[in-house]
């Protein structure tokens, strides 16, 4: 399946409500990223720490057709698909 952006956005409408979290941890800082798909577009929340005095961070962005790109190519499999070629 190739993700055009046509093919992305009928993906996005499909699968309304789906939300997969992932984590990153190293030495000095730990994330976590929250991804919720909401009206036709993909939301990314990132909360974070690290060692520095700022040390607390909570963000919160729509995907750019780049990250939705990704996003989408990586947990495809985790989606519903169905009638989507």
């Amino acid at each position: 399946m190739r993700l055009t952006s046509s093919t992305r956005q009928r993906i996005l409408e499909q699968n309304e409500g789906f939300t997969k979290s992932t984590y990153y941890d190293e030495r000095n800082s730990r994330e976590e990223r929250i991804y919720t798909i909401s009206g036709g577009a993909l939301n990314i929340r990132a909360v974070g720490k690290t060692s520095w005095a700022d040390s607390h961070y909570d963000d919160e962005w729509i995907a750019s057709d780049e990250e939705t790109h990704r996003f989408l190519y990586k947990y495809k499999w985790e989606m519903n698909l169905d009638g989507i070629e």
